[in-house]
């Protein structure tokens, strides 16, 4: 019986051992060097946008303007040469910022749904991070080129909710179409995850060290993500309101 139970913990602790289970092995020390680069940046970008969120709830700043703002930085790093490195971090930690003054009015508003409460807020931030990270993970420890696929399929996906917004706009049918989009968006901006992530370790493979547009490529992801969740805790808390609103009217 001693020699069946050891026999069994040593196996279990073969298989299970978590030095190997976290293993990036497979992954050579330049691409490790350049993910780490990456996560560092999206750490960074991912404060400073925290940042503006909390500028816009002290000064209500965000707005259609700054959405702009962000689209216009965003065009800007893009079409700045890769070697002007410093120059496209800044350019990338002013998007960030844009971009979390332009959350702020749905966090305000998601906040007051809940009376004031920001614990949605912190909620759909530690269901994103939980998400983000299991798929990301997922995406590194998977075979090279495994989930490259979805490009296209992703790509797809995006353009038939576009056409589908289009044709809600002309024959109606707005409220379905937005679950749709709510729900396939989330689903859509998780695929991305797992794409950027695997297309990063690719091109880090081929010496494409361009660490502040791949930082940006997961930044808006994560973005995607949060602002899914938070639409679709604060939507069931309206929608929970309503038909409590309803039972007290029939009593």
């Amino acid at each position: 019986m001693e020699a069946a139970a050891n026999f069994f913990d040593s196996n279990v602790r073969r298989d299970w051992n978590l030095k190997s289970l976290l293993s990036f092995s497979h992954l050579t020390p330049h691409v490790q060097q350049h993910l780490q680069r990456v996560y560092t940046t999206l750490c960074v970008s991912l404060a400073v946008a925290a940042f503006g969120v909390y500028a816009h709830v002290l000064m209500n700043l965000g707005g259609l303007l700054t959405s702009l703002g962000f689209i216009g930085c965003v065009m800007w790093l893009l079409s700045t040469p890769s070697y002007e490195t410093e120059k496209r971090y800044r350019i990338l930690m002013g998007a960030s910022f844009l971009q979390g003054l332009s959350l702020g009015p749905l966090v305000q508003l998601s906040s007051n749904v809940f009376d004031g409460d920001f614990g949605v807020v912190i909620t759909a931030l530690l269901g994103t991070v939980a998400i983000f990270a299991s798929f990301s993970g997922a995406a590194l420890f998977a075979r090279r080129r495994e989930y490259l696929f979805l490009g296209g399929i992703l790509s797809s996906a995006v353009s038939a909710m576009l056409m589908l917004r289009f044709g809600s706009y002309l024959f109606g049918g707005a409220s379905a179409m937005f679950n749709l989009e709510l729900y396939g968006g989330l689903l859509v901006f998780v695929g991305y995850v797992l794409f950027d992530t695997q297309l990063i370790i690719e091109r880090a493979s081929k010496n494409d060290d361009d660490y502040i547009q791949h930082t940006l490529d997961l930044f808006i992801d994560f973005v995607g993500i949060f602002v899914r969740i938070l639409v679709i805790l604060t939507k069931k808390e309206v929608e929970s309101s309503r038909k409590e609103d309803k039972r007290k009217r029939r009593e």
